[in-house]
């Protein structure tokens, strides 16, 4: 019975049906999945940010190696309007999640992100760096101090590296957000929060409520805000 559907012009053939499976599994994309003409750009950021080592495989990972190219697409391809972007991620690579929060804050095209469920860890730079931010009500977002796992060289030179790393964190989400300094400093060194360790874990409302994020609301509110400043742009 599927032969026939194809063959009379129903669907897409095994060949079209293989490449849509393929873009969204190796890219995490679902622009004109559906065979649906948009001027929005959609971009999915979720699981472990996987920079420069390669996780497990049972880890579900966004590879910043394939955000890159579709980032530079989006600057570039002029039927592109505005990017969405939807996070639900743990967090990552430091460097990796930085470098996609630059680029994303660059683009001269109007950008919106959504986190649902979570954006911690290098995950709120990620969801700070648009031009408008939104956050479910059940959405959470995690501020810490930067860390890392393995053998480091116990010397000053490392905790210095580590010191201006986190700078470089609270830097770009001050420049992203309405937080201001003082307030993403406290809320990562504090002790009082996580049982298991340092920062803060914020949830949607208390995420707006100090400027981290813009505006709390779903899909709907996201695209909304997309259009209109899409429209804006355009005049």
């Amino acid at each position: 019975m599927k032969e026939d559907w194809v063959k009379n012009g129903e669907g897409c053939g095994e060949a079209e049906e293989n490449e849509v499976k393929e873009s969204v599994d190796d890219f995490g994309v679902i622009r004109n999945v559906f065979r649906f003409d948009s001027d929005i750009q959609y971009l999915t950021i979720i699981g472990s940010v996987e920079g420069h080592m390669v996780l497990p495989p049972q880890n579900k990972t966004t590879k910043y190696e394939n955000i890159i190219p579709q980032l530079v697409a989006v600057e570039e391809n002029p039927s592109v309007k505005g990017l969405l972007v939807i996070l639900n991620t743990v967090g990552g690579d430091v460097e990796a999640g930085l470098a996609l929060a630059e680029m994303i804050s660059t683009l001269s095209k109007p950008t919106v992100s959504l986190v649902l469920g979570g954006g911690h860890s290098i995950g709120v730079p990620l969801a700070t760096a648009g031009t408008y931010s939104f956050i479910a009500e059940s959405a959470t977002m995690t501020l810490h101090p930067i860390r890392m796992s393995g053998l480091v060289i116990g010397a000053e030179q490392t905790y210095d590296y580590f010191r201006r790393m986190q700078d470089r964190i609270v830097d770009f989400i001050v420049r992203t957000s309405h937080a201001d300094r003082n307030t993403i400093l406290r809320l990562m060194s504090s002790t009082s929060e996580m049982a298991n360790d340092v920062g803060t874990i914020l949830y949607g409302r208390e995420a707006v409520e100090i400027g981290l994020i813009d505006e709390m609301g779903g899909l709907n509110e996201a695209l909304t805000k997309l259009r209109a400043l899409i429209r804006e742009q355009e005049k």
